[in-house]
């Protein structure tokens, strides 16, 4: 059984959301859909929305195999709440599959859930949670990232992406792939996939690495190693790559990948320049590995991309 934990101020669409998706595979199982929205408090919860739904206690938990914990604006307050913390610890003490979407994040490193565990969380949340949680090994342009049974997600839809992804892990890939067209998606987003909006977040930097992303932007074609760009920082690699995660909300890795994605597309797009010179003088240096950070990053390789470009 699955059951949705959530709480006065939660967000309607990160519980509708994986609720959906388990009806819909369960179906296509041909099996009757067994989830259970849940609360501390259980009666009718009101969502940030307006909208309530109907919850049960979190008492009668014996059946339940997996926990998906909504986000929204309620978090805080729930991830206050002792109760609320107790019950998600010994959901996970069972053995149970936990996870979140969104701000619930916030609720399962309260309870302990992330200690030194990889997770994710929406990409506006990425500072606070990190100097809240520096202990959690924060995965901030992920879609969703698993770490053993604890499942954590970024923002709202990203919850229909994880719950596919456990959907596929239970039933197969053909039943995820049923319900995803079934949902209507273009396609199925793996959890590797960046949070694209956490891309735009580059594009104009400021604070105290402005300089050093603006020479690395003009300077693609260098490795632009964490090495090379903590000495460019005057700072030791491993205070650095502290300090940037902090700062800018992801690492300087990745911050090095988003800008070499964000010069290669419009080059792509714009040009008829070969692939391969693109990846060449944009540090990708090999055309796969340019590949793959466009499909992380947009869903379609380099190719497509152009071809679109060029049909509008």
């Amino acid at each position: 059984m699955i059951g949705v934990l959530i709480f006065p101020d939660f967000q309607l669409l990160d519980a509708a959301g994986p609720i959906s998706v388990f009806e819909i595979a369960a179906r296509f199982a041909g099996g009757v859909p067994a989830i259970r929205a849940m609360a501390i408090e259980p009666g009718a919860v009101r969502s940030s929305s307006g909208v309530e739904m109907v919850a049960r206690s979190t008492r009668p938990s014996a059946a339940i195999t997996t926990l998906i914990v909504a986000g929204g604006e309620g978090t805080r307050a729930a991830a206050a709440c002792s109760k609320t913390l107790s019950f998600v610890r010994g959901m996970a003490r069972r053995g149970v599959r936990v996870a979140s979407v969104c701000s619930g994040a916030y609720i399962l490193a309260e309870a302990g859930l992330l200690d030194g565990k990889r997770a994710t969380t929406h990409w506006q949340r990425t500072r606070h949670f990190v100097a809240t949680y520096p202990w959690v090994k924060l995965e901030p342009d992920q879609i969703f990232v698993r770490d053993g049974d604890v499942w954590t997600s970024a923002g709202i839809t990203a919850g229909i992406d994880l719950s596919l992804a456990m959907v596929a892990e239970d039933f197969g890939e053909e039943v995820a792939q049923k319900t995803a067209r079934q949902l209507v998606l273009y396609h199925r987003r793996s959890g590797g996939q960046s949070q694209f909006s956490s891309l735009l977040e580059l594009k104009a930097p400021t604070g105290r690495f402005a300089p050093l992303l603006a020479w690395a932007r003009e300077n693609l074609d260098a490795p632009l190693t964490v090495e090379d760009m903590a000495e460019r920082a005057g700072m030791s690699a491993r205070h650095f790559s502290r300090a940037f995660i902090a700062e800018t909300g992801t690492t300087p890795s990745k911050a090095v990948e988003k800008l070499r994605i964000e010069v290669a597309k419009a080059r792509v797009q714009s040009s008829s320049e070969a692939i391969e010179r693109v990846a060449e003088t944009t540090g990708f240096r090999d055309p796969e590995r340019m590949r793959r950070a466009f499909i992380r990053a947009f869903g379609q390789p380099p190719q497509s991309l152009r071809r679109a470009a060029r049909a509008g």
